[in-house]
């Protein structure tokens, strides 16, 4: 399983910009906007894999 590394503000950030984007794509804006399905599950998922690569997360550290 992947670790929590997105934050309660970024997971919100996320899935309002992804639902943006796929509503411009199902609005005929343009295919580039389906890209806007990867912010969606990462917010929806609570990780991002770009920030396991580079060490960041938004979210609160465990207390373990």
């Amino acid at each position: 399983m992947l670790k929590k590394n997105v934050g309660p503000v970024d997971k919100i950030l996320r899935i309002v910009m992804g639902l943006a984007l796929l509503a411009g794509a199902l609005a005929g804006y343009g295919a580039w906007m389906w890209i806007g399905l990867i912010p969606l599950f990462t917010g929806l998922l609570g990780t991002c894999p770009l920030y396991t690569v580079f060490g960041f997360r938004t979210c609160p550290l465990d207390s373990k």
